[in-house]
């Protein structure tokens, strides 16, 4: 189903994906950091679409398609290492800063700061070319809502 998106993505030379693409592979990274522990709790999903229905003003129904799809595309996706790097050669910065501030929102969901979203979250920020500080204020900017 994700065949043509994950070719894209792994291109040697991607290019700048289409928008609706570019949202589903973001969000497949927010469901992957939140099946990092093994642990893929109501919460953090709940969470992926609140995220998403602000970041992309959706309603109900989109939001849940898109997670459902995102969720399909992260089973299919390869390595994380790999494919955080076809997203940070086809989408803007900017986007990839407010991903890592999504992807906070997902670690800390559940109560706890789990070892294993933490790590992987610290391995994909500098994958997606986000660099320490940008994660570091992304993650306070978080903690304080």
């Amino acid at each position: 189903m994700f065949v043509d998106l994950l070719k894209r993505l792994t291109a040697p030379e991607p290019e700048a994906l289409p928008f609706d693409d570019a949202r589903l592979a973001l969000a497949a990274l927010l469901v992957r950091i939140a099946r990092s522990d093994g642990d893929y709790a109501r919460v953090e999903a709940e969470n992926i679409e609140h995220i998403l229905k602000h970041r992309y003003a959706m309603s109900d129904l989109e939001t849940a398609a898109l997670r459902q799809e995102a969720e399909a595309l992260e089973a299919e996706a390869p390595d994380t290492v790999r494919f955080t790097r076809a997203i940070k050669d086809a989408v803007p910065y900017d986007d990839r800063v407010g991903v890592i501030e999504a992807m906070w929102a997902i670690v800390l969901a559940d109560g706890t700061r789990d070892e294993e979203e933490d790590a992987l979250l610290r391995l994909v920020a500098p994958m997606l070319g986000v660099n320490d500080r940008d994660s570091n204020l992304a993650r306070q900017r978080v903690e304080r809502a």
